[in-house]
């Protein structure tokens, strides 16, 4: 493990968080603080930024604005979604990487994602070793999908999950308002793992939350959903379903007629349309009064319900990746090793290989999902309600967030 003295970046790329910005502002208050760290640079919109030489001097930042990241959702330094090429078919991206590193002294390199992101982290980390350039790198979980592997859960899912549980609950008394019947159908994101989806058999283990849940870990079938809908409904009156967007149907196609829609920078279908889809069979089988509802960016950007729990832990894990770095350690994702039991809840950090972290997703126990497929078993409470614990204590102005407003001063060479 080589120590290092120089400047570093951090960058955060991907689909933001209500928390992203404080495992941003865990990387930047300590390398501030660190003496092996000369200078703090922020990527504008992740890799793009190092790519284009826009970095921000974060060292010029309010340390007041900084404090303020926490509670600011989304991310603060911009995001992106750009893959790079396999170095051994195209390095043109690693060279231009390489030389900016060059310009400005960077030996530590500090990137805040999810799947996607470590797998860049990974790919620049390897290419560093290999042409023999001092870098520091690691990767800093973050992702609402909670699909990273290596790690217990991601940064970020804890509030997603508490806002998609509260969602569902404040749905579910909505939704009996009148005396007629109501199917109400919430579209809730996860492409390829369910563990958003599952977050709303938090508000049914709480006595109000939906009646059907459907995660993409279980193969659809729409005639058993609709037979499904049409025996809680007969039986209540009422029937509140949330299903993930990525489920699919046994020969893998998605059920979202929007699958086709676009593709992101990774080649990943971008999903939208199925709480439609699927009201519109309700109604046309059923003859009820149906509501599709998507909650779509809401429930990643929501940040006024915010778990404590998640905003600490995401400082944490950026902290500890400046921690790891400047200690030596390089080609490593920080990772929460978490224990449940009698005792209660607690929490570290770790590391795990970029390696192991980059593209692989991890999905729902299928023994955490019941027989039907079509709700969550009690594992899945014990697992997801620790972390939606706690109210922070967010900073107000006219009874409206004060979120962080961050110079952005763009960085240039010195000598």
């Amino acid at each position: 493990m080589e120590q290092l003295k120089g400047a570093c970046i951090i960058g955060q790329s991907g689909g933001p968080t209500s928390v992203i910005n404080a495992s941003a502002q865990g990387v930047i208050q300590t390398a501030l603080a660190s003496p092996q760290i000369t200078r703090v640079l922020g990527a504008a919109h992740g890799i793009k930024g190092v790519l284009a030489d826009k970095l921000y001097d974060m060292g010029q930042e309010d340390p007041a604005q900084l404090d303020l990241l926490q509670y600011t959702p989304s991310s603060a330094l911009g995001s992106c979604r750009y893959k790079l090429a396999d170095p051994d078919q195209d390095d043109t991206d690693y060279r231009r990487i390489l030389e900016i590193f060059q310009k400005y002294d960077v030996r530590y390199f500090f990137y805040n994602g999810g799947n996607d992101s470590m797998d860049t982290c990974n790919k620049i980390s390897k290419y560093m070793q290999k042409v023999g350039y001092p870098c520091n790198i690691i990767g800093v979980p973050k992702t609402i999908d909670n699909d990273l592997s290596g790690t217990d859960h991601c940064p970020g899912y804890g509030s997603a999950a508490k806002y998609i549980a509260t969602s569902c609950m404040e749905l579910y008394q909505d939704a009996r308002v009148y005396d007629t019947g109501t199917v109400v159908i919430v579209e809730i994101m996860g492409r390829h793992a369910g563990w958003l989806a599952g977050a709303a058999g938090l508000a049914t283990w709480a006595g109000a939350g939906p009646d059907l849940v459907y995660l993409p870990e279980v193969d659809f079938d729409m005639d058993q959903f609709l037979a499904d809908v049409k025996k809680v409904y007969e039986e209540t009156g009422n029937c509140l379903v949330a299903v993930s967007e990525g489920i699919h149907y046994a020969d893998g196609t998605f059920v979202s007629e929007a699958k086709t829609s676009a593709t992101d920078g990774f080649g990943h279908a971008q999903l939208g349309g199925l709480a439609a889809l699927l009201a519109d069979r309700v109604k046309q089988a059923l003859g009820v009064k149906v509501r599709g509802i998507e909650l779509s960016l809401l429930q990643r950007c929501g940040a006024h319900l915010a778990s404590q729990t998640d905003i600490r832990e995401a400082y944490a894990a950026g902290k500890a990746a400046v921690e790891a770095a400047v200690a030596g350690q390089t080609d490593q994702m920080v990772a929460l090793d978490c224990t449940r039991d009698e005792t209660g809840y607690r929490c570290r950090t770790k590391l795990v290989p970029l390696t192991q972290a980059a593209n692989t997703e991890r999905k729902v126990p299928r023994d955490w999902i019941n027989q039907a497929g079509n709700g969550i078993c009690q594992p899945f409470i014990h697992y997801a309600l620790p972390l939606i614990q706690g109210e922070p204590e967010r900073p107000l102005e006219g009874s409206l967030p004060k979120f962080a407003k961050l110079k952005k001063v763009l960085t240039t060479d010195r000598d």
